[in-house]
């Protein structure tokens, strides 16, 4: 096998280990089989949401499953038609042979990604927090350009997006921001981008034109519905009612509809202002609690398994999971899975999808990767 051939075939030998460590195959087998049977079941429709969760499950495996079989089919196939091209000297045959097995390469990594999001809850929709940290205008900027990059991410993967809550900062940019991001496999996707990000670049804002970093984070949390039961006390809640704010047209009122709540004994705040009633604000605002403290729980679950402790940290140096650099040279690097682009008004654009996919692999392989910050 040629060494062009030989590469495509070590890229899609490891997209498919790496999508059956995630299944565990064996088990993922029988818990197809279990499924399969249990959809035989005349019974089965008589719970409506329990029929609808075991035929999503199935769906999943299903599609999994037959992924990685057929890939593996075709990729024997080319591997079998370059040996034969090859073997009679035919250099259009091994041509077409290695065109099938870089178009099969390609495919794997996308299906890879897809075969990843298998998580509880990466099939909802999500909430995506923005938060600028200290730094005045520079941090509220940033933290408005990074709003922009994931409502353009969400827009390119046809996903909509609405604005719940949005607090504008005093000279320019934004304190914080709320995005609800409706779309097949929302949470999945964005949940990788939760953290601290970081900007280097010559200041707007500076009249000596000097070089400033700034750093906003990003939290992420699905959109859960009243399946999943999560028990909070009203005792345990702080609620605030205010004037909302905003860019302007709808997000302005002129009485108190917006709507705060303070969960006391985790600190977790959530707020909403995108409705003029002060009632759906609220109701709104204790979905986005609820999945808070859903998604804080999951967090918890994960460290536990992993052995790690996966907190919340603060917005500033030494945290930050992405670089983002435009001057003096043009770089944006992550610094968890070493994934860069030379390209950053691309990524600012919402060219996230490989920072996305490298990251999902590593939570699967728990690989650790030792990567050096950019100046």
């Amino acid at each position: 096998m040629r060494a062009e051939g030989q590469a495509h075939i070590d890229t899609i030998n490891a997209a498919l280990a790496l999508v059956r460590k995630f299944l565990d195959w064996d088990r993922a087998l029988r818990r197809l089989d279990e499924l399969n049977a249990r959809v035989e079941d005349p019974t089965l429709w008589n719970d409506p949401k329990g029929a609808e969760e075991v035929m999503r499950e199935r769906r999943r495996l299903e599609q999994a499953i037959g992924t990685v079989n057929e890939i593996t089919a075709e990729m024997s196939d080319a591997i079998e038609f370059v040996g034969l091209g090859e073997a009679e000297g035919d250099d259009e045959t091994v041509a077409e042979g290695l065109a099938s097995l870089k178009a099969l390469a390609e495919r794997a990594e996308r299906d890879k990604v897809q075969a990843l999001l298998a998580g509880e809850a990466d099939s909802y929709d999500t909430y995506l927090e923005v938060h600028a940290g200290a730094g005045g205008t520079e941090s509220q900027d940033w933290a408005e350009m990074l709003q922009r990059m994931y409502s353009r991410w969400a827009e390119r993967r046809g996903y909509k997006v609405e604005l719940v809550d949005y607090h504008a900062g005093e000279q320019a940019g934004i304190k914080s921001a709320t995005l609800l991001i409706k779309g097949e496999n929302a949470y999945g996707f964005a949940k990788t981008e939760s953290g601290v990000h970081r900007l280097v670049r010559i200041s707007p804002y500076d009249s000596s034109a000097r070089r400033h970093t700034s750093f906003s984070s990003v939290w992420v949390y699905p959109v859960i519905d009243d399946s999943f039961e999560i028990d909070i006390k009203e005792s345990d809640l702080k609620i605030d009612t205010y004037r909302a704010s905003g860019a302007g047209g709808q997000h302005v009122n002129t009485t108190d509809s917006a709507v705060r709540i303070t969960h006391v004994p985790s600190g977790i705040i959530v707020a909403s202002q995108s409705d003029r009633s002060q009632h759906k604000n609220r109701a709104t605002a204790m979905n986005m609690l609820k999945a808070r403290m859903y998604e804080a729980e999951m967090q918890k679950r994960e460290a536990e398994a992993s052995g790690e402790y996966a907190a919340k940290t603060e917005i500033g140096w030494g945290h930050q999971i992405r670089s983002y650099v435009l001057q003096p040279y043009q770089l944006v690097k992550d610094l968890r899975t070493g994934v860069t682009s030379t390209a950053p008004g691309d990524v600012l654009d919402g060219a996230l999808d490989p920072f996305m996919a490298a990251a999902l692999s590593q939570k699967v392989t728990g690989e650790k990767v030792d990567v050096e910050d950019v100046d």
